[in-house]
């Protein structure tokens, strides 16, 4: 498995604000697949700039948000319904990025957004939740970013799409919502039809499954003996 350079430059930072998370809350702070390795992962299919404004869509507790200020000098406007803004305010100010990372709390179909905004919208570990409408492309997110500029995500996936049902093996540790995982060519083909972006990559991450399962739902993995399971990368440009 690669090296992941932001992870290990970042890590310290990020695992500092996951303890504070953990002493302030009743909870422990739930890892999904690993966001820091993900962000590069797809940070190195888009071509981000200082200055650019992004849209880190379902930031969490606003880990991706601090990197991509960081690292790309970009400014954030970080979204997430399950996360306290106030609460990733305050990691934000922790980490200094306080005047480039803008804590966010909307539903995904009410955004408060102007339309053409962003240089930039980047979703990890999220855009599944909510992208598998047919119309949420073309009725809510597209028009947030400007003409020509970008798209990137990156979900659970599958490496192909069940055409059988899914494996009994997997059945004890399947919930409803793993249903919105697909493959890299469903997403393709879901935003292809719209005519509003040009998609420029639509890939399974490699050694995805290995990345995935290094932070989360091993069970689940441990009994996907078919390998259906992975980690998908999209970009695109809108049109």
């Amino acid at each position: 498995m690669r090296n992941f350079i932001l992870k290990e430059k970042y890590n310290t930072l990020i695992q500092s604000l996951i303890d504070d998370f953990n002493n302030s809350h009743s909870y422990k702070y739930i890892m999904g697949p690993d966001a820091l390795c993900l962000i590069e992962i797809l940070c190195e299919k888009m071509n981000l700039k200082p200055g650019m404004r992004v849209l880190d869509m379902g930031c969490g507790a606003g880990f991706t948000s601090i990197i991509l200020a960081k690292e790309f000098g970009v400014t954030v406007f970080a979204n997430d319904l399950w996360s306290c803004a106030t609460e990733n305010y305050e990691r934000f100010v922790k980490a200094g990025v306080e005047d480039r990372v803008f804590p966010f709390r909307a539903e995904a179909h009410n955004l408060p957004f102007a339309s053409n905004f962003f240089d930039a919208a980047i979703s990890i570990d999220a855009y599944h939740y909510f992208g598998t409408d047919e119309c949420y492309l073309c009725d809510h997110y597209a028009k947030l970013v400007k003409p020509g500029g970008q798209f990137g995500l990156v979900n659970p996936g599958l490496s192909k799409e069940f055409t059988n049902g899914l494996p009994e093996k997997m059945k004890p540790f399947w919930e409803p919502n793993m249903y919105a995982w697909h493959s890299a060519g469903w997403w393709q083909q879901l935003w292809e039809k719209t005519d509003l972006v040009d998609v420029t990559c639509a890939q399974e991450i490699p050694d995805g499954k290995s990345i995935w399962r290094m932070t989360a739902d091993y069970d689940l993995h441990d009994a996907d003996i078919e390998n259906y399971l992975t980690l998908v990368l999209m970009t695109a440009i809108r049109k």
